[in-house]
Parts: structure tokens; C-alpha cells; sequence
């Protein structure tokens, strides 16, 4: 029985090392190596070692110190699967997962291992290392995945930038029209509400357009519902606003109802959610600029191409 544990750890580590190693060089395949393995490490290996490592124990009485040990595994690698493949809830998972060996585990450890006449320091000092190891790993992985995102995130950005660059160099049709008119409105308050968010960061929305990126904190999550203070949910209110009116005005102008009927995917706005600009300012600060880069690209799209 032994034996075929073996097997299957070495198996499964090779078949999770692999899919980290295609994860990060982004290889085809790099996705079902890392669930494979890691369904196969939850579910299989490490009940089979549990189980076989429990029954040849001399103490037949911690079943539930093997049961927990088996929840914490479970919760935080599970919380890793869905970070490294970007799945929903990754974050809230991660949340949960970072915490749980220190508040579930180590206290039901302590507690049990503590009763025992041959109890050794030393097992207690091995399994804190291991947590302690565990938050490292844990932290890096959120940190590295994002960080990634955040860096796919500018490449968007500045194809937003240069799609606004082309398009302002184009002849404005019908620019006096109404629709037009209230675009205008709108990409004025976008541009307000960048100029408050980079100025906290010491930049220009200029700078911002040369160089996307070149921000000192752009994982830093609420920073841009800090830079408006007082004047975020006026913002938001007054975008949210301008938002539904340029929808409302577009749907009953010849030639944009259909563009109306898609405002809201355009747009990724909600305009029946009264919380959709507390969502939007209070996101990762790189996220919330590069979303304005994309509103106001939208808009322009529509501005320069007249009725559509």
C-alpha cells in the first residue's frame, strides 16, 4: 500500500510541477496539468496518506487531528487552483485559505498533541514552520498573479490610448448632433475624474497617456475612491448619471437604437445598480484608470463613426 502512495505522490507532484512550469511559460496545456494534479493531490493522495498513515499509527484516538489536517489541506489548496487558473471567488477562497491553518489548525493541533506524555516541541516547531512557509507561498502566488494581470491590464490600456490617439485625428460626422454633444459631457468627466486619481499618484493624465503603467501603486485596491475623497460618490453619481442619459438619448435618436440596446455591455456599466460606481472607484487603482481609458475609447468610437 505504501508503495502505491509513493507512486501516486510522485505522479501527482510531477504532474503539479509541470503545470506550474507551463503556467508560467503560458505552454498550451499548462491549465489541465494544474487541475489534473491538483484534484489528484486533494481527493486521492492525501486521503490515501492519511488514512494509511493513521492506521499504522500507534495511537488510534486523533482521528479528528487527521480529519482536520485534511480541511485545512483542502481549503488551501483549493484556494491556490482557483488563483492560478483565475477562476471566480479566487480571491475570496485565497481570503479564507491564508487564515485557516492559524485559526482552525494550529489551535486544534496544539490541543491534542499537547495531552500527550512523550509531547515534542519539536513537531510544534516543524508544523509552524510549514504554515509560516505556506502564507509566504500563498502571499507570492496572489501577488504574482496579479501583478500579471495588472501588466496584461496596461497592454489594453495603451491600445485604448492609441485607439483615442487614431480616432481624434479623424473628421468629426454630424458633431453638433445632441448624442454627440452629450459624449462630450461624458468624456469630460471621465478625464476629471482621471486627473483627480493621478494626482494622488503625482502624475498627469498626460504622463498617464505616454507611458500607462508608470504608477507607483497600481495594485493599491480603493486608492482611486481616495483621490476623489469627498467628491467620489459625486463623481460616481455624476458619471452614473451621464452614463444613462447618453443611453436614454442614443435609444430614442434615429440610427443608435441598437446601440443603446448594447450600452450597458459597452459600457460595462449597470445602470440599475446603485452601487456599480462605489464597485468601479474602489477597485485596484490600475484597473479603475485602464477602465476610464476603455469608457473613453467606447465613446469615441461612437462620437467619430456617427450613426450606426
Amino acid at each position: 500500500m505504501k508503495q502505491k502512495i509513493y507512486i501516486i505522490g510522485l505522479v501527482t507532484l510531477a504532474t503539479v510541477f509541470a503545470g506550474a512550469i507551463f503556467k508560467v511559460n503560458h505552454y498550451p496545456g499548462a491549465g489541465i496539468l494544474l487541475t489534473v494534479g491538483m484534484v489528484v493531490l486533494i481527493f486521492l493522495f492525501l486521503p490515501l496518506a492519511l488514512v494509511n498513515h493513521y492506521r499504522s499509527s500507534e495511537s488510534m484516538k486523533k482521528l479528528s487531528l487527521y480529519i482536520v489536517t485534511y480541511i485545512t489541506c483542502l481549503v488551501v489548496f483549493v484556494a491556490m487552483l482557483f488563483k492560478l487558473m483565475h477562476w471566480p471567488y479566487a480571491g475570496t477562497l485565497l481570503f479564507i485559505a491564508l487564515p485557516f491553518p492559524y485559526v482552525v489548525f494550529l489551535p486544534f493541533f496544539i490541543a491534542v498533541t499537547s495531552k500527550e506524555k512523550n509531547f515534542n516541541i519539536y513537531n510544534t516547531v516543524f508544523i509552524l514552520l510549514l504554515l509560516a512557509l505556506n502564507s509566504v507561498f500563498s502571499g507570492l502566488l496572489a501577488l504574482n498573479v496579479t501583478s500579471d494581470k495588472i501588466k496584461d491590464s496596461f497592454r489594453l490600456s495603451r491600445n485604448y490610448i492609441n485607439q483615442e490617439i487614431v480616432l481624434k485625428n479623424l473628421t468629426v460626422i454630424s458633431s453638433s448632433s445632441v448624442v454627440n454633444q452629450k459624449i462630450d459631457e461624458v468624456i469630460k468627466t471621465v478625464n476629471e475624474c482621471q486627473d483627480l486619481i493621478l494626482n494622488l499618484d503625482g502624475k498627469t493624465r498626460d504622463q498617464w497617456k505616454k507611458d500607462p503603467g508608470n504608477i507607483n501603486r497600481p495594485d493599491f485596491r480603493g486608492s482611486a475612491a481616495t483621490a476623489l475623497g469627498d467628491s467620489a460618490e459625486i463623481y460616481g453619481d455624476r458619471l452614473s448619471k451621464k452614463l444613462r442619459e447618453l443611453t436614454e438619448l442614443m435609444a430614442s435618436t434615429s440610427g443608435y437604437e441598437s446601440m443603446a440596446k448594447n450600452a450597458p455591455v459597452i459600457f460595462n456599466y449597470k445602470p440599475d445598480d446603485p452601487e456599480w460606481s462605489r464597485e468601479i472607484f474602489n477597485d485596484f487603482l490600475a484597473w479603475v484608470l485602464i477602465y476610464l481609458d476603455s469608457l473613453e475609447a467606447n465613446l469615441l468610437t461612437i462620437k467619430f463613426s456617427g450613426t450606426l
